[in-house]
Formats: C-alpha cells, sequence, structure tokens
C-alpha cells in the first residue's frame, strides 16, 4: 500500500462533508476549506516521527489537523493505546481508512476540536486566532490564496515527485488556451475573456516559456506552450468551454 492510495477515500469523505478539497496545496497533503473552517490532513502508512512533526507543523496554520492512515487490524494493547494517547496530547485529529470489503470506509477516531475543547476547559490553551499569527497567518493566508486560485483537483496527495498543478499554472493554461483559440491578443483582451489581474505578469515573466511577445502588450502562444497544453487536457477544456460560453470575439 502506498501513500497515495489513502487520497481518494479520505478526500470524498470530506466532499461528502460539505468541503472544497484539494491535493499539495503549500506541502499539505490534503486542504479541505468550508466557509472558514479549514481542515488539513496528512497521510501516512503509520503514525512515525515524520508524521507528527508534519501534522504539528500544520498547527500553525489551522487547529483542526488531521492525520489520515489506513486502519490496523488491531486495535488493541499498550502500542495502540500510546499512539492514541500522543494524538490526542498533541491535539491532532485521526482518521482510519479500512480497505476491508465491502468497500473502503474512512472513520474519525480522534477529533482535533475534542482535543481543544477539553484544552479551553482546562486553560491550558489559547484560541486560534491568537495561535495564528505573524509569519504562521501569512503562511495561512497564501495557503487560502493558493487553494481559492485552484479550480480542479487535479494532483494527488501523498505523491510529492510529481509536478504539482499550481494556481499559477492553471492561470497559465487558461492564458495559454485564450492564445490558441484567439491568436495573438493584448493584454486587455485576456482579462476580458476572464484571466485575471496578474495575466500581464504571467506573460511577462514566462515562467514555462509558453508565450512569445509579438509587440508591446500582445503575446502570441510558442510552439512549447501549444505542444504541453496537451499535458493538461482537462484545464483546456474547462477553458475552452468558458471561452466558448462567454462567446468573445477579439479584436
Amino acid at each position: 500500500m502506498k501513500e497515495t492510495d489513502l487520497s481518494a477515500p479520505v478526500k470524498t469523505y470530506l466532499k461528502q462533508q460539505g468541503y472544497r478539497v484539494q491535493s499539495e496545496v503549500k506541502d499539505c497533503d490534503i486542504t479541505a476549506q468550508r466557509g472558514n473552517d479549514l481542515v488539513i490532513v496528512e497521510l501516512k502508512k503509520s503514525v512515525n516521527m515524520t508524521l507528527l512533526i508534519q501534522a504539528t507543523a500544520r498547527q500553525k496554520l489551522t487547529h483542526r489537523v488531521y492525520v489520515a492512515i489506513p486502519e490496523p487490524t488491531s486495535q488493541k494493547g499498550n502500542h495502540w493505546r500510546g499512539t492514541l494517547a500522543v494524538l490526542s496530547r498533541l491535539n491532532l485529529g485521526l482518521l482510519l481508512v479500512n480497505f476491508n470489503p465491502p468497500g473502503i470506509t474512512v472513520k474519525e477516531a480522534l477529533s482535533p476540536d475534542n482535543h481543544a475543547l477539553k484544552a479551553n476547559k482546562n486553560h491550558q490553551a489559547s484560541s486560534t486566532a491568537s495561535k495564528i499569527s505573524g509569519h504562521s497567518l501569512k503562511k495561512r493566508n497564501a495557503l487560502l490564496q493558493e487553494l481559492e486560485g485552484r479550480t480542479l483537483d487535479l494532483n494527488e496527495a501523498g505523491s510529492h515527485r510529481r509536478q504539482l498543478v499550481t494556481a499559477y499554472r492553471e492561470s497559465a493554461v487558461f492564458i495559454a488556451t485564450c492564445l490558441q483559440q484567439r491568436g495573438a491578443s493584448t493584454t486587455a483582451q485576456l482579462r476580458a475573456i476572464g484571466t485575471g489581474d496578474k495575466t500581464a505578469t504571467v506573460l511577462a515573466k514566462n515562467y514555462y516559456g509558453w508565450f512569445e511577445r509579438v509587440k508591446r502588450g500582445t503575446y502570441q502562444l510558442t510552439e512549447k506552450g501549444q505542444s504541453n497544453l496537451e499535458q493538461y487536457p482537462e484545464l483546456t477544456a474547462l477553458s475552452k468551454d468558458h471561452i466558448n460560453r462567454l462567446n468573445i470575439k477579439l479584436k
């Protein structure tokens, strides 16, 4: 079993609760948002020190942090009780993924909300607002901005060697698709389609080598851009659908 095997069941579990879910956002395996509620889940095949370090670091961004592991066949004995005690002491939630027949299930074994409630009763913890401040608040806002900027969940949680589809990459694909469909265009024409306020920056930096400046403020798609778009069929299809629905003809 791989960490990536845990991804789909956990994301489905969160989506069923009304969360908007994305994988691999700012190094977090799974990030879920529902209103002001932010949940982060770290995936591992077992509870180990690496997982605990990652999960407690995420608590700087939100108090609602879970670790997700395959459900152990045996949940008796000192080791399992000790694992639960450590997670409880660290105020971490625990999700158990069961792969046995008749189907994959996910259940919440520990809730970080319960930990926080107990801590407040004992006056041992401060509020989330007071915990998240300064540099951590900036990182939380950056995570939320990245989450908001993504349209599709095209990454696989737990897979750290694959090229990630970030909000920036989504924006570049959208702009490239517009140029593919409409030909050389000005930044104003592209923004009119809905490519966003950062269109000029994406074009000028040309991080992926997809764009070529024709004249001041006007760009066209390069051969590399044309070729690379084939790697993102879901995003290009979504972009084309957006262009067609707007029925905009660039002049």
